[in-house]
């Protein structure tokens, strides 16, 4: 005799809350081709050559290099951190933080102290210290202003949205 069969499908919380969060994630293409975030890519690119310059050599046995890869890899990881927010939008989904006033301080503080370690790093740099390290050295030199340079220009576009949001 013929048996009845019943099927029963059920879909787990996890795939209706994969398929609902999903949908919010959102990501700005746009945001590369404005000034402020070629200025960003560049900023972790140049970045990136300064640090490894610097940490492809005995950087350790001098002090001021130190420094200056401090605040090479410090800003570099918070660059990064900060493109992702930009490209994902999380800005948008947490209006708490007062993002322009964030992006002010951080372009801010991330010029004064690369310029102050790309000064360091510049006139740390002589052929009798370490003959071996010098184009190393020289090299990150060059790319440390260039970096500072990067971030001045955002921290006068940080400024500029910053200004505008506090006159409103």
């Amino acid at each position: 005799r013929p048996r009845s069969h019943t099927v029963t499908t059920t879909s787990s919380s996890f795939t209706a809350n994969l398929s609902a969060s999903s949908s919010t994630l959102a990501y700005d293409r746009e945001f590369l081709r404005t000034l402020p975030g070629l200025l960003m890519v560049t900023e972790i690119v140049l970045g990136l050559l300064v640090w490894t310059l610097i940490a492809g050599t005995e950087y350790f046995l001098y002090p001021a290099f130190g420094w200056v890869m401090f605040v090479a890899v410090f800003y570099w990881v918070l660059t990064v951190f900060f493109l992702i927010i930009y490209m994902t939008m999380t800005y948008t989904r947490i209006p708490q933080v007062p993002w322009t006033t964030v992006g002010l301080c951080f372009n801010g503080s991330a010029f004064i102290l690369y310029l102050i370690a790309a000064i360091v790093d510049a006139s740390s740099v002589t052929k009798e210290l370490d003959s071996h390290n010098y184009n190393s050295w020289a090299a990150s030199s060059f790319f440390a202003f260039v970096v500072t340079s990067c971030y001045a220009g955002n921290t006068y576009f940080s400024f500029i949205s910053w200004q505008s949001r506090t006159l409103q």
